[in-house]
Formats: C-alpha cells, structure tokens, sequence
C-alpha cells in the first residue's frame, strides 16, 4: 500500500515507466550521437584523402622525395621549354626592365615550365612554400602527379631524411637565360630547382633541356656531378654575364695578370656548371664565376646548393652568405669558386664590390 493511503493505479505505473525510459532513451542516443560524430572526425573516411605523400605526420617533409620531385620537375619544365622553341612559338615580349635598364624578355616557354614545374612540386608537397620567377595563374591551374617513385641513383646515394614543412622554401627557375632563349643560344639555357632549410641552401637541381643534361645535388647527402680537379689560382678563368664582361675584365686583369680569361656567358645555371666536371660538348669550363650586380635567388640558389654540396662556395662580393628566404633579390652581387680559397679570391677583388653598387 503507498503512503498516507494512497494508491497507484497500474495505469499511473506504466505511465511513470515510459516516462522514464524516454528520458533515458533520449540522454544515451546523444551520448552515442556524440561518440559517433567524434570517431567520424578522428579517422579518415574510407577512400577520403591521406596524408599528401612526402609529408609526414606533424607536417614533415623528407627531403629525398623532395629531391626525386625536384629532379623531375625541372626536366618535366625542360621539356616544355624545349617543345616551344623547336616549334619556334615563343611569342616573346618584354615583362619589365632590370636595375640596368635591359629589357627582360617573356616567353610561352617561360610560363608552360614555370606552371608544369610548380603544381608539380605544389601537388607533391602542398604544404611546402615555393617561389618562382614567373606569376602563378591560378586559372590556368594544371594537375600534375608525382607516381611517388625515386631514381635508383637517389636511392642509392641518399637517405631518407625529414624537415619540418615550415622551414622549407623552395626556389624554382623555370627558364633560366631567358633572353638567350630567344636568340636561339640554347646551350646557355637551363631550369633549375633549388631547396632551402631555414634559408640555407640544401637541394640544387640544374637541368640543361637542349642536352637533357641534369646535374644534382644535397648537402650532406650525395650528387651526381662532380668538382673538376685542375684549377689555376692565379691567372682564373672568369665567367660572366655577357653585358657585365667589360666590368670585371678591367679590375680581374689588374689583380690577376693580363693571361686572366674574361668568359662571356648566358644564365646563372650555366656559369656555375661551368666550375664543374661537367660531361657537355657545349659547356666552357671556368674557376671563378662573379656577377656584379643585383640578382633574383631563383637564379643563384639552386647553384649555391650544389657548390655547397661539393665543398665550394657561393657569397656576396664582400664574403656574406646568401640567406634564402625573405626578398626575392640579392642586393651584394656574387663570387663563386670550388677547391679554391674563397676568401683570398674575396681580398684579391675588393673593387667589385663598389662595381656592384653602380
């Protein structure tokens, strides 16, 4: 009997149990709703988008599969470069005019490698920053894949080794020596990709696309091009700029001796090969390369990694390094030299460095 006299109906019984397990029904269902919504969150969907590949968990990027793809995209750029101009489709026009005053030179090859080379990298390593000479068009947009595989002479010289994505910046040329482009000087002519981590230069590609010559290089890791072993400290060949060649002859010969060779060159890509063991009927060779005046890094960078990897060296006028991020432009022209000494090579030239000021 309930208290006080009071009696429960059995309907007022099965009334009360309902209730109740509502309520409970209601309080578990969301308990369950929330477990399930936050497994859904937690795991990927089935056939849903993985991890880019080359980034690892904690937003790492191994820097051997970036190399693969950087020896890929600039010979993937190399061939769009060289389809154009054996097509003679180049529709050339000027973009601007340098500190010099000389009108820098546009053409369809410079744009086709330069998209075909950056959603290349892009799409490889999405996380990753890139910087290249030419303008992205976001409307014109390619996909282009990375089948993930790694040439067997990378596999075999370099180890697997990961960076945190945010201190990578990666500096691409997509034409390098534009302008000889367009006179049809094509052994001057290179794409090239270069890695940096914290803004040192770590991973250099130099790709020549009329030889299908490609030279590359990691800093710690390994290579695939060498140092030449003969140089003459004291009367130097010099490579240059074309339009810079009257520059240094003057103050080169007064330190080094009237037998210093003054060597007029097109593209940073190739006058750094030039200081190298380079198997190209085509390619002078020299043991000092020097620029006089301001320069774009995607120009420099990817030949500073590889005469980094190799043991030589590539910096201002006056011996500073060249920090690869921040400005695309470096402002103290350049020296660069391998199994030389550097520094004496700096004191020797002083007045270049006041050259690269005018």
């Amino acid at each position: 009997m309930a208290p006080m006299g009071i009696r429960l109906s059995p309907l007022g019984m099965a009334v009360f149990c309902l209730l109740g397990l509502g309520v409970l029904y209601h309080l578990y269902s969301g308990f369950l709703a929330g477990r399930f919504a936050f497994f859904m969150l937690s795991e990927p969907a089935a056939g849903g988008p993985e991890t880019p590949h080359g980034s690892a968990p904690g937003g790492a990027v191994d820097l051997r599969e970036l190399l693969a793809v950087s020896v890929l995209a600039a010979v993937r750029g190399g061939e769009e470069v060289k389809r154009v101009r054996e097509g003679n489709v180049l529709n050339a026009k000027a973009k601007g005019k340098t500190r010099e005053g000389a009108e820098e030179q546009l053409t369809t090859g410079d744009l086709l490698s330069n998209r075909r080379m950056f959603y290349l990298l892009k799409g490889a390593f999405p996380a990753i920053q890139i910087n290249s000479e030419e303008r992205v068009d976001t409307a014109d947009q390619e996909t282009v894949s990375w089948d993930h595989s790694i040439p067997e002479d990378i596999k075999q010289k370099i180890q697997p080794k990961e960076v945190p994505a945010e201190s990578v910046t990666v500096w691409i040329d997509p034409l390098d020596a534009t302008q000889e482009y367009t006179e049809d000087l094509r052994q001057y002519v290179t794409t090239m990709v270069c890695v940096a981590v914290n803004g040192k230069p770590v991973i250099g590609v130099i790709h020549k696309p009329f030889s299908s010559y490609t030279a590359w290089a990691m800093v710690d890791g390994g290579s695939n091009v060498k140092a030449r072993s003969s140089y003459n400290e004291k009367t130097p060949r010099i490579i240059v700029s074309r339009s810079h060649a009257g520059k240094v002859e003057q103050v080169a010969r007064q330190t080094f001796g009237n037998k210093t060779v003054i060597i007029p060159a097109g593209g940073a890509g190739y006058k750094v090969l030039a200081l190298l063991d380079v198997p190209e009927k085509n390619q002078e060779e020299a043991d000092v390369y020097i620029h006089v005046t301001y320069i774009k890094k995607w120009d420099i960078c990817a030949g500073n990694a590889v005469l980094r990897a190799l043991g030589g060296h590539m910096t201002t006028l006056t011996g500073e390094e060249i920090s690869y991020t921040g400005s695309d432009g470096n402002e103290g022209g350049l020296i660069a030299s391998i199994n030389m000494n550097h520094k004496a090579l700096i004191e020797k030239l002083p007045d270049l460095e006041k050259t690269s000021h005018k």
